[in-house]
Formats: structure tokens, C-alpha cells, sequence
């Protein structure tokens, strides 16, 4: 008998099953259905996966079911692809399950809630030099993604205000906004999504990966609502420089008399340079930033569900976007795209300001960044891969012989504790049929989850391996993430070339684990738009 060439293995399941006696279409066992063995202990039927059963089950054989099948997930600890935090001490859990049931828009009713993310926007907006805290207004948010949509929208409608007093057309030829290609997905959304033309600056090596201040001010003219900087590309964690582009905003404005805002876009940065580099110029020090977010659930060190976006001051956040409601007895007010939203995540933001301060917050910034330091530095020793991230390069100049302590933040190139890395030249002329992705596939046969994809337009040729250091990765792991990448990388090279066969089995094993039920009610290739380029990965 010939082998088959492709084994269903939803077909496999159905056909294996027990027979029953009298079997007919009403009780065949089927894969819209699962069966557990504490199907037996607590007297269950199989449970639906896609229609509502007709009968529940207990709570303990649901918990087990479902605990039972997310063990199949990632190790949180180990996913090095994503900026989200994954760990709070034991009293920010109390506190989260204490308030999980709570919906932050019932103002009146949480009062308490209301006092603490009013607390959160005044702390961050001080934090970030606004020129008065009191009178910088802001908003909790899903996360960045939802914070970014509201920033510009804001710089959209002032633009057309501002044509309109001028007796100008806001259609024709309408809109624009500038940014990176290498912007995460939110930005470019913002601007499919609102109806702005996406001007996209080409990246290249030198302009660091990020958004080039020499190229910007060809995208810019009377018609460009704003300009996204981003302070951490989610590629390799370079900051953009906010102030040079600033610089140039303001000539421009100088020999033309349009203005031109800035909304930071901080999701990662917003948590680590105030800490890290409070030197750094980036923020509402610069009277050209207007907003700026950032994601609580990122080095904001709070679960996932939390974003934030900060005006400089009233004027900056249009009145035609704020809501006046009259809900549940009393009158609120609202401009966030969404309503209802948990507030154990603000509540829990909060608990960190409070528990860490400046102090703890640098703290654990300066040694994430210690961290990502040790491991870019173990890369490159190997010779196998070059790191094109910048944290672990000392920036030349004066400072270099101010001190011998090689501890000293001021040393270095500013950033996130983002290592970014490839194969190095002589590895890949040494051993050119060694492909890269393969090197994701092996680790994630050890627990690790390290992305490997593409740079941005123009650099598209390029494949990078990235890790975020968060503050669970601790030296410990890193020792062992290093361990385990010369392995896997040894074992590549010492195998020698690999059959095509092999080859391609490393390949489909690494795009995505298999799926032994159907795809119900989710989109397939093709159904999205074709991509720009940009970033359109989960970050």
C-alpha cells in the first residue's frame, strides 16, 4: 500500500473512535466534539466545540477541560517575542481578583476606580514634563493600539479646523500623516482606518533600522495632520530621535508657517526612558510633542489590558471628540473608542507606581537593560551572529573617559532592552545552505519563543531573530538562551547540508503548530489586505 501524502488527522480521530452498537447519525462521534477521560469521573456527555451544548457540566470538569488544553500554550516565561508582561507579586494579584468585576466607565458607581486612573494620568503626565500636570488631560486605554487611533485622530481634527478657518478644502487633496516603515501595524491602521494617507519613510542600516530625520521633510507638506515618531521600534528597539525631528519641524514651520505636531508613539519607551535616560529629550519638554501613549502592560509592568495616552493640554484634544454622557444618574464624559473596560488593569497600574516609584522603576529598567547587554555581547563573541540593535555600544565622545564603571547607563546608545540579531557574513559564507528560520523551529523544540522575520520595506532581504528582555529574564536565563543557541546553531552547522527533504520539514514545522479541528469562523490566507510591509506581527 502506497503512503499517502497527506494525512488528515481530523479524519484520523473520527475513524478511530470506539463503535457504537447502533450507530447512526444521530449519536456518531465527531470532531465538532470533545471527549475527555473526566468525561467518566464527573459523569459527562462530550462537550461541543462549536454549538452550545444542551446540558453544562460541573465547574471543576469545565476548569479541567479548558486548563487541560491551554496547557498546550507557550511557557509565558520563556515567549520572548512580545513586549507584554507576563508576572506581578502575590498583593497585585489580590488586588487584580478583587476587582476583576469592575467596568472602569461606571463612574458613579466606582468613584474610588474613577480617583485612581485620574491619579495614573496626572503621575504619567508629570512624569513625561507636561507643562502642567493639572492640566494635561488623558485617558486609560485597551492598550497602545487603541491610544495610538486616538492621538491621531486628535491631530486630524485640529487640521481640519485650521483649514476650514482658512477656507480650504479638507478633501482635496486631503490628509496625510508620516511615519517609519518600520511602524508597528497600529500607526498604519490609524490611517486605513480614519481615512489619512500613510506616508511611509523608507528605514536603512544607516539610519539605524528607524525613521530617518534626513528623508523625513520630504514627506511633509501643508496637508501632513502629524508625525508619528516612535520611541522603541518594535524591530530592533532603536528610540527615533524626537528632538532632531523637532528640530526640523520647527524650520520648516519657520520658512512655511505650517505647523506640523508630533505625537510620540511610547508603547515600550514611555516605561523605560524616563527611568533609564531621564536625560534623554523626547517627551513634553519639546513644545512640539502634542501626545504621547504607552502600554501599561509593557514595561509598565502590569498585566495585559492597559494602554495610555497623555495631551500636553485641553487645547490639544478637540471637544468634538469628547462625549458628554448622562448614564446611570450622573454625567460623563468620554473619548476613548471604547466603553465598557476592566479596571482591574488600571487598578493594578496603579499599585506599581506606588509600589516601585522612580527608584523601583529604574531599578528594574537598568538591569533589563544589563541583561540585554550580556546577551548581545555573548552574540557577537560567538561570531556566529551580529547584533544590530545598539544598547550594548558605548556612544563615542567625552563620555566614554568620564568613567571606568562599565555599569553606566550614560555609556551606551539609548533604547529598549531589545537584541536583535542575524547571521553574521563569515557564517553565512561559511555555511550558506544553514537558513535562519530554522534556528526559531529548534528553540521552540526547547521551550523558547524567538520570532525570526523580515526587516522593513527596503530592507525587506534582511531576516532578523529578536528577543525583548523583560524583567522575568533574568541573568539565569539568558546564560541558557545563550547555551542553547550555540547548540542548536552547532548542531546545524555540524550536520552539514541538509536534504531537501529535511529542510522543508524545518520550514511548515516552523510557520505555525498544526490544527487538528476546523477552522470555524476564522479568516484564512488572503482574506486581509495585501501587506505594506510594516510591521503586522503581534508585538
Amino acid at each position: 500500500m502506497a503512503l499517502s501524502k497527506h494525512v488528515n488527522p481530523e479524519h484520523l480521530i473520527r475513524t478511530s473512535h470506539d463503535k457504537k452498537p447502533h450507530y447512526h447519525g444521530l449519536s456518531q462521534v465527531n470532531m465538532n466534539e470533545v471527549q475527555h477521560t473526566y468525561g467518566s469521573r464527573y459523569g459527562t456527555n462530550p462537550v461541543p466545540k462549536y454549538k452550545i451544548a444542551s446540558k453544562g457540566i460541573s465547574a471543576a470538569s469545565a476548569y479541567q477541560i479548558i486548563h487541560d488544553e491551554l496547557s498546550l500554550d507557550g511557557s509565558p516565561v520563556l515567549n520572548l517575542a512580545s513586549f507584554v508582561h507576563t508576572w506581578m507579586p502575590p498583593e497585585a494579584d489580590k488586588l487584580f481578583n478583587e476587582n476583576v468585576s469592575k467596568n472602569l466607565i461606571d463612574t458613579d458607581e466606582y468613584p474610588a476606580t474613577q480617583a485612581l486612573h485620574t491619579r495614573c494620568i496626572s503621575i504619567l503626565a508629570d512624569l513625561w514634563h507636561a507643562p502642567s500636570a493639572k492640566n494635561a488631560i488623558g485617558t486609560a486605554t485597551t492598550g497602545s493600539s487603541e491610544a495610538i487611533q486616538l492621538g491621531g485622530l486628535a491631530m486630524k481634527k485640529i487640521w481640519q479646523a485650521k483649514r476650514k478657518a482658512a477656507g480650504k478644502s479638507i478633501h482635496e487633496p486631503g490628509p496625510n500623516i508620516v511615519m517609519g516603515a518600520n511602524a508597528q501595524v497600529a500607526l498604519e491602521k490609524f490611517a486605513r482606518y480614519f481615512e489619512v494617507e500613510c506616508r511611509l519613510v523608507p528605514v536603512s542600516v544607516e539610519s539605524h533600522y528607524r525613521l530617518d530625520p534626513s528623508k523625513v521633510m520630504e514627506y511633509v507638506d501643508e496637508n501632513t495632520i502629524g508625525v508619528y515618531v516612535i520611541l522603541g521600534s518594535t524591530y530592533t528597539g532603536h528610540y527615533e530621535p524626537v528632538k532632531e525631528i523637532s528640530d526640523l519641524l520647527d524650520e520648516y514651520e519657520a520658512k512655511t508657517g505650517n505647523y506640523v505636531p508630533i505625537h510620540v508613539d511610547a508603547a515600550s519607551g514611555g516605561f523605560v526612558a524616563p527611568f533609564a535616560t531621564p536625560k534623554l529629550l523626547w517627551d513634553f519638554k519639546l513644545p512640539r510633542v502634542v501626545s504621547i501613549n504607552t502600554s501599561g502592560h509593557k514595561f509598565g509592568l502590569a498585566y495585559v489590558g492597559v494602554g495610555w495616552v497623555i495631551w500636553r493640554d485641553k487645547a490639544h484634544l478637540p471637544k468634538e471628540l469628547i462625549f458628554e454622557l448622562h448614564y446611570l444618574g450622573s454625567v460623563e464624559y468620554s473619548f476613548s473608542l471604547n466603553f465598557s473596560r476592566p479596571a482591574a488593569p488600571i487598578i493594578v497600574q496603579y499599585f506599581n507606581l506606588i509600589h516601585l516609584g522612580f527608584e523601583g522603576y529604574r531599578a528594574v529598567a537598568l538591569d533589563d537593560l544589563r541583561n540585554a547587554r550580556l546577551l548581545s555581547r555573548a552574540l557577537e563573541a560567538s561570531k556566529y551572529y551580529t547584533v544590530l540593535s545598539d544598547i550594548h555600544r558605548k556612544v563615542a565622545g567625552p563620555s566614554e573617559s568620564r568613567t571606568t564603571n562599565e555599569d553606566d547607563i550614560e555609556l551606551y546608545h539609548p533604547g529598549l532592552p531589545v537584541v536583535s540579531f542575524r547571521f553574521s557574513d563569515e557564517f553565512k559564507e561559511k555555511y550558506p545552505d544553514v537558513q535562519q528560520r530554522w534556528i526559531q523551529t529548534l528553540l521552540r523544540a526547547k521551550g523558547w519563543i524567538v520570532p525570526n522575520y523580515e526587516l522593513p520595506p527596503n530592507l525587506e532581504q534582511v531576516e532578523i531573530l529578536r528577543v525583548v528582555v523583560r524583567e522575568n529574564m533574568t541573568e539565569v536565563l539568558v546564560d541558557q538562551l545563550v547555551a542553547d543557541l550555540m547548540e542548536v546553531t552547532e548542531s546545524l552547522v555540524h550536520a552539514g547540508a541538509p536534504s531537501q527533504h529535511s529542510s522543508n520539514v524545518l520550514d511548515k514545522v516552523g510557520q505555525k503548530r498544526s490544527k487538528v479541528e476546523q477552522h470555524a469562523g476564522s479568516l484564512e490566507n488572503g482574506s486581509g489586505n495585501v501587506s505594506s510591509g510594516t510591521y503586522a506581527r503581534t508585538c
